[in-house]
C-alpha cells in the first residue's frame, strides 16, 4: 500500500517495514523493504507516478534484510548509485561481513542468505554530507553504519530504525535488534541536538509522523 503522508513524501508499506519515496530535487527512494516486497515497491512507485528508471537517488539508512531486500530486483532499472554509510556500505558491497560476536551481526549474517548479490554501485555517504536538500547524520547503534537524513527545506527526517513509532510517540531501537543500545541512546540525543527542525518523521517500523516529528524526537531524547 502506498500513501502520500505529506506533500511529496510517499510511504510504501512493506512486510512489517516502511520504505519511502521523497520528491526532492530528484525522486529519492529511501530504503527498500524485504526480499518479498518488490511488487509492493513497484506498485508504490507506479501510484506515485515514478518509473524505476526515474529514481534519481537511493538512500539507505542502514544494512538489514528488511531495508535492502528489493535492491537486487530493482537494480536493472536503476541508473544511480546506492548511498550508505560506513560499515553498512562495506557489508552491502561484500567487502565486510557482519561479526558473529554480536547477536545482531549473527542476525545479519542469516539475512544475507536470503538476499541476492547487488549489481549496482554502492557509494559511501559521510556524516554531514549534503544529498539534495538532505543532510546525512551518523547515528550508530542499531547498526554500526546507521545514518539518518534530515531536510530542513522539506521538513522531513528519515530516521530508519534509530527509533520506531507507537501510539504517536517514538522509542529507541531496543537490544534484540541493535548492536549497541548505549550507542543508540547517544545517537538519539545527538540527532535531536544537531538536526534542524522537521515535521515529518519517517520511521522504518510503525507509522510515520506527518507532523511534530522533530518535537517527538526531542521528547524522546529528553527521557534517555
Amino acid at each position: 500500500m502506498a500513501t502520500e503522508i505529506a506533500d511529496g513524501v510517499w510511504r510504501f508499506e512493506c512486510r512489517g517495514v516502511n520504505a519511502y519515496l521523497v520528491f526532492d530535487d530528484v525522486p529519492t527512494l529511501v530504503d527498500a523493504g524485504t526480499p518479498w516486497d518488490e511488487e509492493a515497491i513497484r506498485r508504490g512507485l507506479d501510484e506515485a507516478g515514478v518509473a524505476v528508471s526515474e529514481i534519481g537517488r537511493v538512500l539507505l539508512t542502514h544494512y538489514d534484510l528488511d531495508h535492502v531486500g528489493t535492491l537486487a530486483a530493482l537494480a536493472l532499472g536503476l541508473d544511480v548509485p546506492v548511498r550508505a554509510h560506513g560499515f553498512d556500505a562495506q557489508v552491502l558491497r561484500g567487502a565486510r561481513t557482519p561479526p558473529l560476536r554480536n547477536h545482531k551481526g549473527l542476525i545479519q549474517r542469516l539475512g544475507r542468505l536470503l538476499t541476492d548479490a547487488l549489481d549496482v554501485d554502492v557509494e559511501p555517504v559521510a556524516d554531514g554530507e549534503t544529498l539534495g536538500s538532505f543532510t546525512a547524520y551518523r547515528t550508530p547503534g542499531h547498526t554500526p553504519g546507521h545514518v539518518a537524513y534530515v531536510s530542513e527545506g522539506l521538513g522531513v527526517g528519515l530516521l530508519g530504525d534509530l527509533v520506531s513509532e507507537s501510539d504517536g510517540e517514538l522509542s529507541p531501537s531496543g537490544w534484540p535488534i541493535s548492536y549497541d543500545t548505549d550507542a543508540v541512546t547517544a545517537s538519539v540525543r545527538d540527532l535531536a541536538d544537531r538536526a534542524p527542525p522537521f515535521e515529518v518523521a519517517c520511521v522504518g517500523h510503525g507509522d510515520p509522523l506527518a507532523s511534530g516529528g522533530g518535537d517527538a524526537l526531542r521528547r524522546l531524547a529528553a527521557t534517555l
